[in-house]
């Protein structure tokens, strides 16, 4: 007897994929509370059994949504943190800039994952309460703990609030979708950015 034919799990992955891209630009336009199990079906071109069976209720979908985008965030802001410790010792102003104008590339590239995350702060999906702690607080006290390492000057609650300030600040500039002002907040994040990490006044290799 020959083997079952896999031909139907690509059919199967390609729905997957397709119901979770609809929710994830739902969630992030309309948030979990305003977006329907129905009209992700209807996004995502199939009827709601199919939903069901590929990926469950909505609240599993949500999930999978978050998860998804913090693996993008977590694999970023890694690299990120790990090339921003590599330059700060010789070049502070240097590494720290450019950890600010990469996340904020990352958030240009994929503005769905601060919409997913301004939506939260709007008190959206407020049953998932754990996010925050199993997500978004491990990144933002890794770079808090990595740039008060790096920067003697600088204690652990500045750090933080310079993060804060970059996560608020690029967070809402990329949902305006102001595309043609991104060089002008780029400088203005910088700015932020440094005074924030009290490197402003500090010349490069100091």
């Amino acid at each position: 007897m020959s083997a079952p034919s896999s031909a139907s799990e690509p059919v199967a992955e390609d729905s997957r994929e397709r119901i979770i891209a609809a929710a994830t630009a739902l969630f992030a336009d309309h948030g979990y509370d305003g977006t329907s199990t129905r009209r992700i079906a209807a996004d995502a071109g199939l009827n709601l059994a199919t939903v069901a069976y590929h990926v469950g209720g909505k609240a599993d979908l949500y999930r999978e949504v978050m998860r998804r985008a913090h693996e993008s965030e977590r694999a970023v802001v890694t690299a990120a943190l790990a090339d921003f410790t590599r330059a700060a010792p010789g070049d502070p102003t240097a590494a720290a800039t450019a950890f600010a104008d990469r996340y904020l590339d990352f958030c240009l590239e994929q503005p769905h994952i601060p919409a997913l995350w301004m939506r939260r702060w709007l008190a959206d999906a407020a049953e998932f309460a754990d996010l925050e702690e199993r997500y978004s607080r491990p990144l933002i006290e890794a770079v808090r703990d990595a740039m008060a390492a790096q920067l003697p000057d600088l204690s652990a609650d500045e750090a933080e609030l310079a993060v804060w300030t970059v996560l608020w600040t690029t967070h809402g500039f990329c949902r305006s979708v102001i595309r043609d002002q991104v060089p002008r907040f780029r400088g203005h994040l910088r700015t932020l950015v440094l005074h924030g990490l009290h490197l402003a006044e500090k010349p490069a290799g100091i």
